[in-house]
């Protein structure tokens, strides 16, 4: 066999394992939902999916599987964490970006990028010993509201911090990638710095942006430790920032492996994971069809 012919056919089996690996990747997320779905029969089986997700009454015991109060607080704690993180993390990816020093910049990106790295009971017991009192003494006094601290609030504070690097770390790769030429010809058209920041460079850079959201808020919909800690646990709908919530997470996380004697048990939990897995794929189509709606726009 001559050397080229050997290095078409070696090619070859190479495009062949990386196709192979892409779609054995591109698969994990449908195998984790089949998995899922199959252990969530049984509970499927006795109640439909809308008892199970219109239902707040939760009592395992009495064979009461009602889902509503972990979705409303699964949302009302992310909610509440992207309202917190997103004007802010924007707000200092410009400021990196445009305004200080190059020094200084540099300076600040590693300790952003520490925060990543940092485990998230770190982040739990700082709420315990920080937020959670701060929201208890001072916070909710100020509402006329008497509050444990362990709240819809305590939670978000959390949860926003821990998706700062997220979201400044990709809002910094993107308004970096906007065209200097762009900046000075506009800034030659007469339009001031911050003009030019946000009618070009952040108009440029808008897609980048919602993709930097769309990770950030992922993460917040999946974590788990910090909110357990923070969140109050109590299985009602909340009705403000200052009442607790049990986002679905905590809940598998505190129950999962627990009273496993009870029927149906193991399978409301595994449900549980399902419908979290399907409102994050969820919010990722629909964030990524506004994307490209955006980006025509842009276009």
């Amino acid at each position: 066999m001559s050397i080229p012919a050997r290095r078409i056919r070696y090619d070859r089996w190479a495009g062949r394992l990386l196709l192979s690996l892409t779609i054995a990747g591109s698969l994990l997320v449908v195998i984790i939902a089949a998995g899922l779905y199959l252990r969530s029969r049984p509970v499927l089986a006795d109640y439909s999916p809308a008892e199970l997700l219109c239902s707040s009454s939760w009592r395992p015991m009495q064979g009461e599987f009602g889902f509503l109060a972990f979705i409303a607080g699964t949302f009302w704690v992310t909610g509440t964490a992207v309202l917190i993180a997103v004007p802010l993390c924007l707000l200092t990816a410009i400021f990196l970006s445009e305004y200080c020093p190059p020094r200084f910049r540099e300076g600040v990106k590693p300790l952003i990028d520490l925060l990543a790295g940092i485990p998230s009971v770190i982040f739990g017991i700082w709420g315990v010993l920080v937020v959670v009192p701060l929201i208890q003494k001072r916070i909710a006094p100020l509402f006329g509201v008497s509050s444990s601290g362990y709240t819809v609030l305590a939670a978000g504070v959390v949860l926003a911090i821990m998706v700062f690097p997220v979201i400044i770390h990709v809002c910094l790769e993107v308004l970096g990638s906007v065209r200097g030429g762009l900046r000075e010809a506009s800034l030659a058209l007469g339009a001031t710095r911050w003009q030019t920041i946000k009618h070009v460079v952040v108009r440029r850079a808008f897609p980048g942006i919602i993709a930097a959201v769309v990770l950030g808020v992922s993460r917040a919909l999946g974590e788990t430790m910090a909110v357990l800690m923070v969140a109050g646990n109590v299985a009602r709908v909340p009705g403000s920032l200052f009442d607790p919530a049990y986002p679905l997470p905590a809940l598998i996380a505190n129950n999962y492996g627990e009273m496993l004697s009870i029927p149906l048990y193991d399978s409301a939990l595994l449900f549980s994971a399902l419908v979290l897995l399907l409102v994050v794929i969820f919010f990722n189509v629909i964030s990524r069809l506004v994307l490209v709606r955006v980006e025509k726009r842009i276009e």
